[in-house]
C-alpha cells in the first residue's frame, strides 16, 4: 500500500481532528486507504435542474435557487430549523431535524444561490423537504456540474454528527485532487492488457468522481475483476497449501470390507453420478495429501451410500471413519442407515450423541481409543476432548453449515500424525457461482442424478380454503396404504404472527381426519431426544399414518413409504427450506406429491418462490432462483465469511466476471505457484497484503 493511502483521516483538506473521529467510530474509516475503499452504494444522475412546479412526491430532485433561512420552530425533539428554496417557478420549505446549527451557520452569509438535492414529500398540499444536500450554485457551476453523483452508505449517527454524503464526496474529491494521490497498481501488465482495464488509480478516481457513465462503468468492471480475482487467488493458494502442507494417509487397497459389500450387498446399482463420485474420492485417497472435497447432491441423490462405500475404504486400510450430523435426529437416521447396511459385512458402528448414556458411553470411549470400533456416528459430542481416536482416517461432516469453523477444526485435529480426509456433504445445491467464492479451495463432487426407479415429485399449490380437498386426497392416500406429513412454521399460537402453529393445527387436522380411525406422531423441537426417536419409530414402522410435525424434520428423516408432504403457511419458507421439506417423501417406489398451502395474499417474492417449487424439483435451478431472490450473502441462512469480502462484485450479476476471475488465478498459479516471478511484483504485494482464512484451509 503506497505512503499516501496509509495517511492518516484527520490530515486529509477538509476533514481535521473532529471529523476523523467521527469517521473512525461510526464508518470504520481510519485512513486515506479506508476512504477510498468506502465505495459508492450507488450513482445518481444529476444532469439536469428541476423546477419546485414539476416537483413529484417522493421523487428525488435537484433543484436550484435562493435560499433564505426562516429560523427555528418547535421545542425537544420536534425542534427543527427551516429555510425556503425560491425559484421562479415557486417556493419549497426545507427542514433540518438534525444538523440544523451548521446550516444555519451556512446560511448566515445572506441570500445567495444554491443547489439543492433531496426527496420532497407531500404534507397538507405542500411540498416539503427534509434535511436536503446544498450546494453554493457557483461551487456546483465551477466544477462543471455532476451528472453522476455518488451516493455512500452513511450511518445515522455519523448523520447527526455533520457527516452526510455531500461532506463524503468533498473530502474524497480532496484526496482524489491531492498533488500526493497515488495508488498501486495490484494486477500484471498481462491481465491488464488482456482486457483493457484502466489503471487502479483511474478506476479508483472514476468510481469516485465520474467523468462520464462509459468510464464509470469501465472502472466498475476494473474494481468488480479484482475484487474476484484475489478471492479466487486465495482460494486457489490454500487449497494448493493443502496439498503441499498436510499429508494425508494414503488408502492404496481395496479389500475385505470394500469387495465383500460392493459385490454382494450393495442394494442398488450406483447412478453413473455416484460412480464418477467415488472415483474421485479415490483418487484423492492415492494422492498423499489431505483430501478436501466438497460432496453436493439433491435430496435423494444417494450421497450416503457414497459416504459408507468411502468409509470401508478407510477400514480396508487400518483406519477408522467418524461421520458428525448437526442434529441428533440425523445422526440417529445415519447411525440406522449404517448399521443396515453394514451388518451384512460384520461392521459395528456405534451412535454417540449427547442423549448416550453413560456406562454406553464410557465402553463406546474405551473402543474408539483401542480400536475396535472402526465407525463412529454422532453429533457434536464427537468434538468432546473425552474422544480420542486410534488411528483416524476419514471425517465425513454432514450438512456442513450448521457447525462453526471452530468446531470442524476441532475435529480435524483428532488425527495423529497424519491429518485425516476431510469429505463435506451438503443436501442444500449450491450454484456454481456461489460455490467458487464460498468453497472456492475445495475440489468439488456433484452427485445430479436420481436413483433408477425414483419417481418425480408431483409438486402443486393450493390455498387454505381449499382445505377440505387436500384432506380428501389424504384420505385416498392413507386408504392405499401411504403415509403423511403434515409440517407447520410455529409450534404454538403466537399473537405477534398469523401462521398456523403445530398445536392449533393438529386439532384442525383432527376435524378432517379423526381419531382413533387415523392414529398421528407429533414431532417438534421442545421435544425430549427419546420422544423424539419413539415418534419417528411409531411413524417408520407405520403404527402411525400422519406425521403433525415443524421443520426439525427437514433433514434426516427417511421413511419410504410416506407419500405426501403438506407444508402449511409455505409462502412464509424460503426456497431451500422447501426443498428441504419436499425431499422427504419421494424415496420408495410410489408416486410422491408435495401440497404447498398458502393464504391467498402473498408478496411478488413468495409468489416467484411457490411458482419455482411447482414448476422444478431441480435442487440446483432452485438454488440459483434462490439466490437471486434472496441474494448471496445469506444462502443457508448464514452469512457466508467468503462473501464479505467484495464491496462492488455481485455474485448473481457478474457470473461472467467471476468464470473470466477464477481462469486467470488458475493459469497464473500453474505458471508461478508461489507468485515470485517479478512480472507478478503487484499481485504478490496485495495478495500478502489480504489475510488469509487459515482456519479455512484447514477445514473445509
Amino acid at each position: 500500500m503506497s505512503l499516501f493511502l496509509e495517511k492518516n483521516i484527520k490530515f486529509l483538506k477538509g476533514v481535521g481532528t473532529q471529523r476523523a473521529e467521527v469517521l473512525a467510530a461510526h464508518l470504520g474509516i481510519h485512513s486515506i486507504g479506508d476512504l477510498l475503499s468506502h465505495y459508492p452504494i450507488r450513482h445518481e444522475d444529476r444532469s439536469k435542474i428541476f423546477t419546485i412546479a414539476e416537483l413529484q412526491e417522493g421523487v428525488s430532485v435537484q433543484l436550484s435557487g435562493i435560499v433564505k433561512p426562516l429560523g427555528w420552530e418547535g421545542e425537544g425533539k420536534a425542534k427543527r430549523f427551516k429555510a425556503a428554496l425560491q425559484d421562479k417557478t415557486g417556493i419549497l420549505e426545507l427542514v433540518w431535524f438534525s444538523g440544523g446549527t451548521w446550516v444555519e451557520k451556512k446560511l448566515e452569509e445572506g441570500a445567495i444561490p444554491y443547489v439543492v438535492f433531496g426527496k420532497p414529500q407531500l404534507f397538507r398540499n405542500t411540498f416539503s423537504m427534509a434535511h436536503p444536500e446544498l450546494e453554493e450554485a457557483d461551487k456546483y457551476l465551477m466544477r462543471g456540474g455532476s451528472s453522476l453523483t455518488p451516493v455512500y452508505s452513511i450511518s445515522e449517527t455519523a448523520r447527526k454528527r455533520k457527516i452526510d454524503n455531500k461532506v463524503i464526496t468533498d473530502i474524497i474529491r480532496n484526496a482524489i485532487f491531492s498533488s500526493d494521490f497515488a495508488i498501486n497498481e495490484t494486477l500484471n501488465p498481462e491481465i491488464l492488457g488482456k482486457y483493457e482495464f484502466l489503471s487502479k488509480a483511474q478506476a479508483i478516481a472514476e468510481l469516485h468522481n465520474p467523468s462520464s457513465a462509459t468510464i464509470l462503468e469501465k472502472a466498475k468492471q476494473r474494481l468488480k475483476y479484482e475484487e474476484l480475482f484475489f478471492l479466487s487467488l486465495r482460494h486457489l493458494m490454500l487449497r494448493q497449501n493443502n496439498k503441499t502442507s498436510f499429508k494425508g494417509p494414503v488408502f492404496n487397497h481395496i479389500g475385505h470390507f470394500f469387495q465383500t459389500f460392493y459385490h454382494h450387498h450393495l442394494p442398488f446399482e450406483l447412478t453413473q453420478a455416484q460412480k464418477k463420485v467415488l472415483r474421485e474420492i479415490r483418487n484423492d485417497f492415492l494422492t498423499g495429501s489431505q483430501m478436501n472435497r466438497l460432496l453436493q447432491g439433491d435430496v435423494g441423490s444417494g450421497k450416503t451410500i457414497v459416504a459408507l462405500i468411502s468409509c470401508l475404504i478407510a477400514l480396508d486400510n487400518g483406519y477408522q471413519a467418524c461421520i458428525m450430523a448437526p442434529t441428533e435426529i440425523l445422526a440417529a437416521q445415519h447411525f440406522q442407515s449404517f448399521e443396515e447396511l453394514l451388518h451384512k459385512v460384520n461392521i459395528k458402528p456405534v451412535l454417540l450423541t449427547g442423549s448416550t448414556r453413560k456406562k454406553e458411553r464410557t465402553q463406546m470411549l474405551e473402543g474408539i481409543e483401542n480400536g475396535t470400533i472402526s465407525i463412529v456416528i454422532g453429533t457434536h459430542a464427537l468434538l468432546e476432548d473425552t474422544v480420542k481416536y486410534k488411528q483416524l482416517g476419514l471425517v465425513i461432516i454432514d450438512e456442513q453449515h450448521r457447525f462453526g469453523v471452530a468446531q470442524r477444526a476441532k475435529l480435524y485435529n483428532k488425527g495423529n500424525e497424519l491429518v485425516p480426509h476431510v469429505l463435506v456433504m451438503t443436501a442444500t445445491p449450491i450454484p456454481r457461482t456461489l460455490a467458487l467464492t464460498i468453497y472456492g479451495e475445495l475440489d468439488v463432487s456433484i452427485i445430479n442424478e436420481l436413483p433408477t426407479g425414483r419417481k418425480p415429485i408431483k409438486t402443486v399449490h393450493r390455498y387454505q380454503n381449499q382445505r377440505s380437498f387436500v384432506m380428501d386426497f389424504c384420505k385416498q392416500q392413507i386408504a392405499e396404504g401411504r403415509q403423511v406429513y403434515i409440517v407447520f412454521p410455529l409450534i404454538e399460537d403466537s399473537e405477534h404472527s398469523e401462521k398456523q402453529s403445530l398445536m392449533s393445527g393438529y386439532d384442525l387436522v383432527c376435524s378432517y381426519l379423526p381419531t382413533p380411525e387415523y392414529k398421528y406422531s407429533l414431532l417438534h423441537g421442545r421435544m425430549k431426544p427419546e420422544e423424539k426417536e419413539m415418534e419417528m419409530q411409531n411413524f417408520k414402522n407405520q403404527r402411525t399414518q400422519i406425521m403433525i410435525a415443524t421443520t426439525v424434520i427437514e433433514v434426516g428423516v427417511n421413511v419410504p413409504n410416506a407419500s405426501i408432504m403438506i407444508i402449511e403457511n409455505a409462502e412464509s419458507f424460503g426456497l431451500a427450506q422447501l426443498h428441504q421439506l419436499r425431499g422427504r417423501v419421494g424415496r420408495g417406489k410410489e408416486q410422491s406429491f408435495c401440497i404447498l398451502l398458502t393464504d391467498t395474499k402473498m408478496s411478488n417474492t413468495a409468489k416467484k418462490r411457490i411458482k419455482t417449487m411447482v414448476d422444478s424439483t431441480d435442487g440446483f435451478f432452485i438454488a440459483q432462483v434462490d439466490m437471486e431472490l434472496r441474494g448471496p450473502g445469506d444462502m443457508d441462512g448464514t452469512k457466508q465469511s467468503g462473501l464479505l469480502d467484495l464491496k462492488l462484485a455481485e455474485i448473481k450479476t457478474d457470473e461472467k466476471i467471476l468464470i473470466a476471475a477464477r481462469k486467470d488465478a488458475e493459469k497464473l498459479i500453474s505458471q508461478d505457484p508461489n507468485l515470485e516471478q517479478a512480472f507478478n511484483f503487484y499481485i504478490r504485494a496485495e495478495y500478502n497484503r489480504i489475510p488469509n482464512r487459515t482456519v479455512w484451509s484447514k477445514i473445509s
